[in-house]
Order: C-alpha cells, then structure tokens, then sequence
C-alpha cells in the first residue's frame, strides 16, 4: 500500500520503507527515530498481525521494551518464528540484551519468560543453516569475511557459554532436567520446543517434549533420575494414570533400555523390574526385549558360585518375568519349582509362608502335584493338632477336609476330624430349632462314618439324640449355670425328638433341670428360679425336690415385696406358692409323679404365667 508523504510533497512511502527506517534507525541507536517512526507506522497502516511485516514490527517493538527494561512486554511482543523476516541487527540486540539480563547480579532476574526470549533469539541466531544470515551481519560489523574455521569456532563458543549459563541459572534455581532451562534451550536448537506465549515458572517446555528431548540425546539415566525424584514409586507408574500418561511412552522406551544394559551387565532383578515398569506404562516387548527378559528370569537370584543364591530374590523375579512372559512354559514350570523348594523348606519354621508359597505354586501350575501334596501336608498337621486340642477346630474349612479325602480316603486324621466336626453342627443345628438341618448333617457323618446308606429315619434321629446326650454329658461337668443351662438345653431338645426308648432322655433332662434350679436357689436370685419353672420343663409333681426349690423360690420373694411394700405383688407369690404346695405328697419322691397322681393331670401350672 502507498500513501502521500505529506512531509515531502511528490514522494510516497510504503509500510516497507517505514519498517526499514525504523531498523536502520535501531542499529545507528537511534532510538528516539524510531519510536515516531514505528507510531506513523501504525497510525497509517494499522498494527499488522499476520502480513510479513508483522515479524519485523514485533521485533522492533520487543527491543524498545527491553531497552526500558520492560521484559514481559518484550516477552509478549517478540514472536517465537519466523525471525529471518526481522533484520538480524534488532534479532542480535534483543538476544544479547535478554543474555545480559539473565545474567545480572548473579542470576537474580531470572524471569522465564526472558530465558525463553534468550533461547528462542539464541537458537535463531545460531542455527546450522543460518537462516537470518548471522554469519553476514558478522562479516559486515567485522570488515572483513569470515572464514568456515572462525566460524564454526565462534559458533561452538557462544552455544557453549550460552548452555553454561542456563546451567549455572538451573542449578541455582535447583531445577531438574525435566524444568531445566538447559534442556529447553537444547530442545529448541533441535525442534523449535519453545513457544513464549506457553513459557511459565514450572518449565519452558511442556513435560512430554522435556522428556522426549532427554531420550532422544542420550540422557536417559538423568531422565529416569529426575523423574524417580519426582515419583519415588515407581510400582505406581501406569499409563492410565493421570500423573504419568504425558511421559508413559518415553519413559517405557528409556526402562527398556536401561533393561538390556543392565541384563547385559547381569544385573537380573534391577532389569526384570525395569522390563516390568515399561510394561505398565503400556510398552509392548519386542523379540530382543523378550529374549532379554528369558534370560534374567533365567538367571535372576542366582550366582556363578551358588553362594549367593537368594531364593526371595528368584522368586519375585520369576514372578515378573512370568508375568512379562505368561506363555513361556519353561519360567512357569522353573517358578513352580522354587515356590515348592521353598515352600518344603520353611514347612516347619514358617508355615504361614510355606503355605502361601505352595499355594502360588497352586495358581502357576494348577496340576503340580508336588504343591498341591505340601498343601495337603499343612492341612493334615492341621488336623492332628485340633484332634489334640491344640488349635481351634474352627479354623479347618469342612470343605478342605472332604477334598483331602477325595484324594485320600484312607486318611485317618480327616475322617477323625470331619466326623467330629459334624457331630458339632448337628448339635448345633437342633439347639437352634433346624432339626432338617440336623438331620442332614447327622447323614453326612454317617457317610463318612462307614455307613453307605440310606440310613432311616429313626436310625438318623437316634445318632442325633445320642449326640445331643453326649454334648449334654460334656456340659455337666462344668459347674456354672452357663453350664447347668447348656445342658437342660441340649437334653430338652433331644426328649423333644420322637421316637421309642426316649424316656431315658427325659429324665436325664428332669434331673438336669433340677440340678439347675438347686443351682439358682443358691446362686441366684428367687426370681431366676422361678423364671426357670415358668419355662414348663418340667411339672408340679414330677420331683418333689424340684416343687419345693419353687415353693421357697416365691414364698422368698414373696417376703422381699412386702418390705418393699408390694403388697400386692406378695400376696400373688404366696399364693402361687400354696398351690405348688397343695400338689407335694407327705414324703417328696426324687423323680416321677406322686402316688395317686397322673402324669398328664393337670397340675395347675399354666395357671401360674
């Protein structure tokens, strides 16, 4: 676009001529020039954004804010591509301006934003293929060309003093690699990495590229250093977190490397976990990485001497490789083989972690016969020690034990111990009122008790009563009412079963319930005896024994109301009590009904609720 220069009548100026007077102006450090002439720039042409005068306008407008000392505006205005467009005077001005910045007082201006000013400005200047003809602005301040040797000296000199001074401004800030001003500053000379507008405190280049750019130069071990300093714990590093998806790929790719150097320096167990941490991060193995992995599973706890042989070490590295490998026979059959050596070691020391071992034996190889022996092996000593009494019964699973008798039937502890386990839950499911229940169970220990069946009714109800009794008989031989209570319990059940010659069993459970009221008669409050009597166990007249415990049970607390004044509640216990009385003969017989008396006649009890 022309326009009329009002200034000299005749001529015309392009935005062209304003931008390179504005340039020449710069460079002569004519900079009270400039600034008019680039405001009749933009007061004529208007502020240009993406014409190819917009580079140069930025540029001159980003060296006039560093000249003030004005960096964020000269970090907004300058533009991170295509600086060739700009005259390579104002480009050098602005870059030595930014290097002088960051070095002043000992790096106390350390902006990111003017360090990545420095490398983008830096990394144009001294690029290989020169694009803003640096060597000729040189050449034209020098006088004199200069040679391809002077050249590429000078050249290596600045990069090198530059990524010195990055260094130095790093380690000052303690910044990682990963941040690090020196890395961005190598990333741009290689891929243009640094975008100013993106510049913040954390990094001037995203993570991912950081990372990518450490791998692609070889600085793998600092890569997987800072990151482990970032994130101690490597077991947590996955591709589907969060905190890691950016740099999964690259640090996979770095592991695996680091993996074959170290297989290659026999260093096992650090390798399989590298191999192992690349494989969470989603890498795929390939054949030589696989081929690697064989090898340290191979090898891995062991030593050329066998001294130093490490079986928890061997056993978490097959542990990994087979997971790496889960095709692979030979590392499954190889682990199957230390978690049984293993396990048959420490049978007696550790049986806790012998079992965990034979049981991941178990899972490896589900048919080895050899772990599933050292499991049969436990539970045997299992059951020899709750035959014993030495452990709780509880802790045997019904089922383990018939499995050990589908693969052993001849074993003696297994058959002891099952029966005597379902002698226990039948009692206990008739004492809680589930006779089909019981009754099941009660088949179940004839089955393994010799009998084939089918075992009758009557047959399976007797073997329950006699469980019943035999529980009963074991809880009279405890001498507290929990006791007492437990066995009236148990033989109240059993005389509930039908069928002939249970009379036996009710009158033991007569006798029972008598013990218990003698027992609370003593022991415990009038109230409690007569609690036990309204339970209807037993009836006015069966023991005279048992009716006069009742009688003074509420004739006592008959007198205890009236001294607390219920009057009421005393004359009902009295009366209650002359009843019981009333049935008693002249001489108390110890069990059965009084002379001239029925069993079933009605003695007035239910009255008494």
């Amino acid at each position: 676009m022309q326009v009329d220069d009002t200034g000299e009548p005749g001529r015309t100026v392009t935005a062209e001529r304003l931008l390179d007077a504005a340039e020449h102006a710069f460079l002569r450090a004519e900079f009270t020039v400039v600034r008019p002439l680039l405001q009749r720039f933009r007061h004529t042409f208007g502020t240009p954004d993406a014409d190819h005068n917009a580079v140069p306008y930025a540029v001159l407008r980003a060296a006039l804010a560093a000249r003030v000392g004005n960096w964020p505006e000269a970090v907004r205005r300058c533009p991170d591509s295509d600086l060739d467009l700009a005259a390579t005077g104002v480009v050098h001005a602005l870059a030595v301006s930014a290097l002088r910045r960051l070095g002043e007082e000992g790096g106390r201006h350390t902006e990111s934003g003017t360090a990545a000013l420095a490398i983008v400005l830096w990394a144009h200047l001294l690029d290989e293929d020169d694009p803003g003809d640096f060597r000729a602005l040189l050449t034209e301040r020098r006088g004199a060309p200069v040679s391809d040797e002077l050249w590429e000296d000078a050249r290596r000199h600045l990069l090198r003093r530059i990524t010195d001074l990055m260094h130095a401004l790093d380690v000052r800030g303690g910044r990682d690699v990963l941040a690090s001003w020196e890395t961005a500053w190598e990333a741009e000379r290689a891929v243009l990495a640094v975008v100013l507008s993106d510049a913040g405190p954390d990094g001037l280049i995203p993570l991912a590229s950081a990372a990518r750019h450490l791998l692609t130069r070889g600085h793998r071990h600092a890569l997987l250093h800072a990151y482990t300093a970032r994130h101690p714990d490597p077991g947590t590093w996955t591709t589907n977190s969060p905190d890691h998806h950016a740099c999964a790929d690259v640090l996979a790719q770095a592991l695996v490397e680091q993996g074959q150097d170290r297989v290659r320096a026999k260093e096992w167990a650090e390798a399989l976990t590298d191999f192992g941490t690349a494989a969470r991060l989603g890498h795929t193995l390939g054949a030589e990485e696989r081929a690697a992995v064989l090898r340290a599973g191979r090898n891995v706890g062991r030593s050329r001497t066998g001294r130093d042989y490490s079986p928890v070490t061997r056993i978490q590295g097959l542990e990994q490789a087979q997971a790496l490998l889960p095709e692979d026979g030979s590392l499954a059959a190889e682990l199957t083989a230390e978690l049984v050596r293993q396990g048959r070691k420490v049978f007696d020391s550790d049986p806790r972690q012998s079992r965990n071992r034979f049981a991941r034996a178990l899972v490896v190889s589900p048919r080895d016969r050899d772990a599933r022996s050292g499991l049969d092996d436990h539970l045997k000593a299992d059951l020899h020690r709750a035959l014993d009494g030495a452990q709780p019964q509880g802790k045997i699973r019904v089922d383990a034990v018939r499995s050990l008798l589908r693969r052993d039937p001849g074993c003696s502890p297994a058959l002891t111990w099952l029966r005597q386990r379902y002698a226990e839950l039948a009692v206990a499911a008739a004492s809680g009122g589930r006779t089909a229940a019981a009754r099941s169970t009660v088949r179940s220990l004839l089955r393994y008790d010799g009998g084939e069946g089918p075992h009758g009714e009557e047959l399976v109800d007797s073997v329950l009563v006699g469980l019943l009794t035999d529980a009963a008989r074991f809880s009279g031989s405890e001498n507290t009412r929990a006791g007492r209570e437990r066995r009236v319990e148990l033989l109240s059940t059993a005389a509930e079963i039908e069928g002939p010659a249970r009379g036996h069993v009710r009158a033991n459970r007569d006798a029972a319930v008598l013990e218990l009221a003698e027992h609370l008669e003593v022991t415990a409050s009038p109230s409690d005896v007569i609690e036990l009597f309204l339970r209807d166990l037993m009836r006015i007249g069966v023991s005279a024994r048992f009716d006069r415990t009742v009688e003074t049970a509420y004739l006592r607390r008959a007198r205890t109301r009236e001294e607390e004044g219920d009057s009421g509640g005393a004359q009902r216990d009295r009366a209650y009590a002359e009843r019981i009385s009333a049935g008693l003969p002249d001489q108390g017989l110890l069990f059965g009904p009084s002379p001239g008396r029925r069993r079933d006649h009605d003695s007035g009890q239910g009255a008494l609720f």
